[in-house]
């Protein structure tokens, strides 16, 4: 026991932080991409 957890849980921990890198890779590709398709004048909270 590591951290008083078994070692089930720490596989369980390990598969989901596999599981969410390629989605977070994907929203860092999606921002990136939403940042610089934004008009650079506007300021926050002028969306109209």
């Amino acid at each position: 026991m590591f951290l008083g957890l078994q070692w089930y849980w720490w596989l369980l921990i390990a598969a989901v932080l596999l599981i969410s890198i390629p989605f977070k890779i994907k929203f860092l590709r999606w921002w990136t991409k939403r940042q610089q398709n934004r008009d650079p004048r506007r300021k926050w909270g002028e969306d109209e």
